[in-house]
């Protein structure tokens, strides 16, 4: 079983963590946009599925990859399906463990972290290297300004495709309270701005590339907190833009993988103590799913997942 999830900012890997199942965010043009879109949100948006086992997303990714005409840019081709990758030795891989939220102004709940490490011990018994890691590249607050610079201002292009698709205005009172807020906020950014804060990305994407160039991949968690409770972003007297706020632990490691484009995996290798699953993330090169399928599945069958449910799931899961 699989189901339809795009990534601008963590919207593949969240859920999957938050529900234990595999969440792929591809290679930034792996998937093609088209043909409505040449890109989304100035390239921050990925498109792929959730799945429960990797052999799943890789299969669906083998159908769905490729450039489609006119396409801005796209990754590169594969060697071989991925889906082949399943099962295959991934070699002796040098990992770094990352568990230090960028800015330093997130505190990583303990469960998380214990989840991270425990993967790292998992790969450390498979016979991989692992050391830690601070991506000093993401520390600069710049960096969550420049992303909501681009996330704001994509916003409010996308009331406005709307608006023509529909052929009238989207109003107020058409969306949500938090969507017409950050809609008002990409508005109000120049055209200038709007551009500086790609540049300041790119420079950034270049940093975090040269300092991971010794790594094969990156261990963390997928979010630096456990799965939300129903209603924690609703709307209240704080105001429109307080589910941003309280998104921010929630997207702080995964954002840097749509701002780098860097190919970055959900796995559901961790329950704490109530039960709850917690996602660890890997995060390879840019166009290497290849790698990320291969240890993936390495782990998957040292620490298999696909048979665990919550007590409240409606059914058996069927894995033929």
């Amino acid at each position: 079983p699989v189901a339809h999830a795009n990534d601008g900012g963590g919207s593949i890997r969240i859920p999957a963590g938050n529900c234990g199942l595999v969440g792929l965010k591809p290679t930034r043009g792996r998937v093609s946009l088209g043909g409505d879109f040449g890109d989304l949100l100035s390239g921050l948006v990925h498109e792929h599925v959730v799945t429960r086992t990797v052999r799943d997303s890789a299969a669906v990714l083998d159908a769905v990859h490729g450039p489609a005409p006119g396409d801005p840019y796209f990754a590169p081709a594969p060697e071989r399906p991925f889906a082949e990758e399943v099962g295959v030795d991934p070699g002796r891989l040098r990992v770094a463990l990352w568990t230090k939220a960028p800015g330093g102004e997130v505190e990583v709940h303990p469960d998380c972290i214990e989840a991270a490490e425990n993967a790292a011990a998992l790969l450390e018994g498979l016979g991989h290297t692992v050391e830690p890691i601070e991506l000093d590249a993401l520390s600069d607050p710049q960096t969550v300004f420049d992303f909501l610079v681009r996330w704001t201002t994509g916003v409010a292009w996308n009331l406005d495709y709307w608006a023509r698709k529909i052929g009238r205005e989207v109003t107020e009172a058409d969306v949500e309270p938090t969507t017409w807020a950050l809609a008002e906020q990409g508005r109000a950014h120049t055209a200038a701005a709007y551009l500086t804060a790609i540049e300041n990305q790119q420079k950034l994407t270049r940093a975090v590339a040269e300092q991971g160039e010794a790594y094969d991949i990156v261990l963390s968690p997928t979010m630096a907190v456990p799965p939300t409770r129903i209603g924690d972003f609703d709307v209240d007297e704080s105001g429109p833009l307080m589910p941003i706020v309280t998104a921010t632990p929630v997207a702080a490691f995964c954002t840097a993988y749509n701002i780098s484009g860097q190919p970055a995996i959900s796995l559901p290798l961790h329950w704490n103590d109530e039960g709850l699953p917690i996602g660890v993330m890997a995060a390879a090169k840019p166009g290497r799913e290849d790698l990320l399928i291969r240890v993936a599945s390495q782990v998957e069958e040292a620490q298999p997942w696909a048979e665990r449910i919550p007590p409240v799931f409606a059914e058996e899961p069927s894995l033929d």
